[in-house]
C-alpha cells in the first residue's frame, strides 16, 4: 500500500512524493526517477525493491508528474538538488528518517541530481545506488550542446524536445508501449536545465574522489541515451573503497523496466542489506581530518610550473595583464593593494558596481566582477542571509539573546544586512572581529553611513585563538565564520577556532560556517592572484564532508545547508546541543 504525499520546497512549491511505509520500518530507500518521468513509474519495481523493515520514498521532481511547474523546467539544475536537500529534511522531520540507515537509489538524470547532492551536501547516508547516470547525454547531432548554449543566450527559457522513445529504453515491447502511451511523461526539457546537467555532471565526475559513501553503479551496454566514458571515470575516481560497478552488456537505459530488471533490483536489495547490516561508513578522513585528494591538489599548486610550459606562459601573461592594463579596474586595483581575498576586495565584489579609470577601466571591472568565483561569492552572501534568518528565528523561539559574533567579518556587509532585517534586526546586536585594521575601519565607516554604528562593535581579534574566542563577553547566540576557513589548509587551525566557538556559544546556540568544496578556477587563482599577505593565493579545497566532520568533532550538530548555483560555496548551519 502506498500513499501520495507532499512536501514544501524552500521557495514554497508543494512537490509530490509516494511513500511505502511498513509499520516497523527502521530503514529507508529514497528513489529518484529519471528525467521526463514521475513517481508512479516506480510502482512496478517496488515489489522487487521491498526489503523487510524498510520504508520507500519516491519523489516527484518539480515540473514532472503531478508536481507543479512548467514541464521539464526549473530556474537551474541546482534547484533540483536543493529540492532534494529539502525533501531529505522533510523525511527526517516527518518520517523519522535515519540517514545512517538510508540508501539513495537514483536513475539517469535523477542519478546526476543524487550524485550532485551527495557531493555538495555530504549527507551521511548508508549508501548510494546510481543507475545509468546521465553524466553525458548522447545528443546525437555533432555540436548540439554548443547550439543549445547559443539558443539559451538568444532565447532564454527555451524548451528542447527529447528524442527518446520507449524502444530506446527497454527491450521489453510491452514496457516500451507503456512508456510511449504514458501521457504523464513529458518530452520537454529546458535548454537551461540541459546545459546545467552537462556542467554539473562534469564537475561531479572530475571531483568524485572526495565522495565517500558506499556506491553501487549500474551501466548498460546498449545505452543509446547516455555515453559510457564519464561513468567509468566517475567510478574509477570515486573515493570510497566500498564500491561496485555492474555492467549489463545487453541492457538499455531504462534498467528498471528492461528485461534485466530482476537482476538490477536483486543487486540493489543485496547492496542495501549489506549497507544496513554493516557499521555506518565513517567520513573518509585522515589523521588530521584532511582529504588526500585535495591535499595532493594543494601540494601541486604550491610547486612552480616549468618556466616554458604552456600553462606557465599563459599565467604569466595573465599576471602581466592584471598588473598593467588591469589596474584601470577598481576591483583589480583593490586586489593588488590589499589582497584579492581581503575584506576590502570582497566589499567591492558584494557592491557589484563596476568602477575604474576611463570607460575601459569600467569595462574591465565589469568582466572582473562577472567572474564565476565572484558570482558565487555574491550568492554566498544571500545564503548567509538565509542562514542568519534561520538561526535568529530559532534563537527567538528558544528565548536566547539576539546577539551575533563574526570572528573574521572584514567590512561586515552581510552583518549590516542582518541589522537592517525588518523582522529580526531591531533588537539585534553584533560583534564584528577581524585581524585586519583596515577592514575594520571600512566596516565602521559603512556602519556609520547606514546609521547602525551604535548596534555593531568592530574589534581586532584572532580567529584562531581558542581562549580569546571563548572569553568573548557578552556571549553570542549565533557565531559566524564566513570565507575564513577556506583560506587556510591546516585543519589544526580550524580545530582551535571551532573549539573556541563551541565554548563561546551557550547551549542551543548556532554556528554559521562556509566551505568551498570546489572551484573551477583554483589553479588560475593560485598562479595569478595574491592574498592579503602579498603571496600567491593558494587554496586547499575542503570537501563538505571534511568541513562538517571538523564541526562535528568540535561538538556541533549540522542542521541545514545552502549551496550556490555553481557548487562552489556552501553555507552550513550547526547547533550546539542544548
Amino acid at each position: 500500500m502506498n500513499t501520495r504525499l507532499q512536501f514544501t520546497t524552500d521557495d514554497g512549491i508543494q512537490l509530490h512524493y509516494k511513500a511505502w511505509q511498513p509499520e516497523n520500518a527502521t530503514r529507508a530507500l529514497i528513489l529518484l526517477h529519471r528525467g521526463h518521468e514521475h513517481a508512479d513509474r516506480w510502482d512496478t519495481a517496488i515489489p522487487r525493491l521491498t526489503i523487510p523493515e524498510t520504508a520507500i520514498y519516491a519523489w516527484e521532481a518539480r515540473g514532472h508528474g503531478q508536481s507543479p511547474g512548467k514541464r521539464g523546467h526549473a530556474t537551474g539544475f541546482m534547484t533540483y538538488v536543493r529540492d532534494l536537500e529539502t525533501f531529505y529534511h522533510h523525511l527526517r522531520e516527518h518520517h523519522s528518517l535515519d540517514p545512517a540507515r538510508t540508501v539513495l537509489v537514483a536513475h539517469s538524470v535523477g542519478a546526476v541530481v543524487g550524485a550532485a547532492w551527495v557531493h555538495d551536501y555530504a549527507p551521511p547516508l548508508a549508501g548510494v545506488v546510481l543507475a545509468a547516470p546521465a553524466f553525458e547525454v548522447n545528443l546525437i547531432v555533432p555540436g548540439a550542446l554548443a547550439s543549445i548554449r547559443m539558443l539559451e543566450k538568444i532565447r532564454p527559457g527555451s524548451t528542447i524536445k527529447s528524442y527518446v522513445r520507449g524502444s530506446w529504453l527497454t527491450r521489453d515491447p510491452e514496457q516500451a508501449a507503456i512508456y510511449d502511451a504514458d501521457t504523464t511523461i513529458s518530452k520537454d526539457i529546458s535548454a537551461r536545465i540541459l546545459i546545467d546537467l552537462f556542467d554539473t555532471s562534469r564537475r561531479v565526475v572530475e571531483d568524485a574522489a572526495v565522495m565517500d559513501r558506499p556506491l553501487l553503479l549500474f551501466s548498460a551496454g546498449d545505452d543509446k541515451v547516455v555515453k559510457p566514458a564519464p561513468l567509468k571515470r566517475f567510478f574509477d575516481a570515486y573515493g570510497c573503497d566500498r564500491k561496485e560497478h555492474i555492467f549489463l552488456a545487453d541492457a538499455r537505459h531504462g534498467l528498471f523496466h528492461d528485461l534485466c530488471r530482476d537482476e538490477v533490483t536483486d543487486a540493489i536489495r543485496k547492496f542495501c542489506t549489506a549497507c544496513f547490516s554493516q557499521a555506518p561508513t565513517a567520513r573518509r578522513l585522515e589523521a588530521d581530518l584532511s582529504h588526500p585528494a585535495t591535499n595532493a591538489e594543494y601540494a601541486s599548486l604550491c610547486k612552480p610550473l616549468p618556466a616554458l610550459s604552456p600553462k606557465a606562459v599563459s599565467f604569466a601573461i595573465q599576471r602581466l595583464s592584471l598588473g598593467t592594463l588591469g589596474r584601470l579596474s577598481e576591483g583589480i586595483r583593490i586586489g593588488h593593494a590589499t589582497g584579492f581575498d581581503s575584506g576590502e576586495s570582497l566589499d567591492h565584489v558584494y557592491a557589484n558596481w563596476a568602477r575604474g579609470s576611463l570607460v575601459l577601466g569600467k569595462w574591465i571591472d565589469r568582466g572582473y566582477l562577472d567572474a564565476i568565483g565572484w558570482r558565487g561569492i555574491r550568492q554566498r552572501r544571500e545564503c548567509i542571509r538565509a542562514a542568519l534568518r534561520h538561526a535568529l528565528a530559532r534563537v527567538r523561539d528558544a528565548g536566547l539573546p539576539p546577539r551575533i559574533m563574526d570572528i573574521a567579518g572584514g567590512a561586515g556587509r552581510y552583518l549590516l544586512d542582518a541589522l537592517s532585517d525588518p523582522e529580526y534586526g531591531a533588537e539585534l546586536s553584533v560583534l564584528c572581529r577581524d585581524w585586519s585594521a583596515s577592514a575594520l575601519d571600512a566596516g565602521r565607516a559603512a556602519a556609520k553611513r547606514e546609521n547602525l554604528a551604535d548596534r555593531i562593535t568592530h574589534e581586532r581579534g584572532d580567529a584562531f585563538d581558542t581562549a580569546s574566542l571563548a572569553a568573548v563577553d557578552p556571549k553570542p547566540s549565533v557565531a559566524v565564520v564566513s570565507g575564513l576557513y577556506e583560506l587556510f589548509p591546516d585543519n589544526a587551525l580550524l580545530d582551535r577556532s571551532l573549539a573556541g566557538l563551541f565554548q563561546a556559544l551557550p547551549p542551543g546556540g548556532w554556528l554559521v560556517y562556509t566551505c568551498q568544496p570546489w572551484h573551477p578556477q583554483v589553479e588560475m587563482i593560485a598562479r595569478v592572484l595574491t592574498n592579503r599577505d602579498g603571496k600567491p593565493w593558494i587554496m586547499r579545497r575542503r570537501p563538505q564532508g571534511e568541513m562538517d566532520a571538523l564541526a562535528e568533532a568540535a561538538g556541533f550538530a549540522k542542521e541545514w545547508q545552502w549551496t550556490d548555483d555553481f557548487g562552489i560555496f556552501t553555507v552550513a548551519l550547526a547547533r550546539k546541543p542544548a
